[in-house]
């Protein structure tokens, strides 16, 4: 399904978003990358050594006819090859809610790389709660434009759910940023906004936390005390 201009300027936004956040020179992995247009982006704009993972035989051959470096392999299933802290930055643009077990690759994005970033559309936008409302039926949006029986998202979750998944997950939101769906973009750490409701699309920065042993000094000797506190 060709998806319309609108949308089309929304993935563009979201990769300048997702640009901002991530240092020069850095190691990047794009996990969906499609046909490489973003991570192609980055190598361009910040020098970044990239890297990418297509489900898609298709997408994943033209992404190699550019000459990027790129994986044909299913996220769910070929992560695991990728050894531990082997990028600076993994990527997972609009991606999340097309995947089985959501959790899962979150655990395995912060395994590959030190930081995460990932985007996707926010259910809990006043559009779609309206239609929910009054048309008592799956909603059809900008973010989220396919019918119930042919969408590839398979999970729908607003920013409050994602929020919780994060703590219970102990991950570090580290910077996040919301869109709304005319693309004006707003930190979601403003509480003065109804950020689950205005936010169309969202962006998060993501690490988990750092933890170091309490040496604790006695008049024997040091030693360290199964403590630990948080950087």
């Amino acid at each position: 399904m060709e998806k319309p201009m609108n949308s089309i300027r929304s993935i563009r936004k979201d990769w300048d978003l997702i640009e901002s956040l991530i240092s020069e020179r850095s190691r990047v992995l794009d996990v969906g990358c499609g046909e490489g247009d973003l991570i192609q982006q980055l190598k361009k704009n910040l020098h970044a050594n990239v890297h990418g993972v297509e489900k898609d035989q298709g997408l994943a051959l033209k992404a190699i006819a550019k000459g990027l470096n790129i994986t044909h392999g299913d996220a769910e299933k070929d992560l695991f090859q990728y050894a531990n802290q082997s990028f600076d930055y993994v990527i997972l643009s609009q991606t999340l809610q097309a995947m089985i077990e959501p959790k899962k690759i979150l655990t395995e994005l912060l395994r590959i790389g030190s930081k995460a970033i990932v985007s996707f559309p926010n259910f809990g936008h006043w559009k779609i709660r309206l239609q929910l409302l009054l048309l008592g039926k799956m909603p059809i949006t900008e973010g989220l434009p396919y019918s119930w029986y042919d969408t590839p998202n398979i999970h729908f979750f607003t920013l409050k759910d994602f929020e919780n998944l994060c703590k219970e997950m102990n991950i570090v939101i580290e910077s996040s940023i919301g869109l709304t769906s005319k693309g004006k973009q707003f930190s979601l750490n403003n509480t003065f906004l109804p950020t689950n409701i205005i936010t169309h699309e969202a962006i998060f920065l993501l690490s988990y936390k750092n933890f170091e042993p309490i040496k604790i000094k006695t008049t024997n000797k040091m030693f360290a005390k199964n403590s630990a506190i948080i950087n």
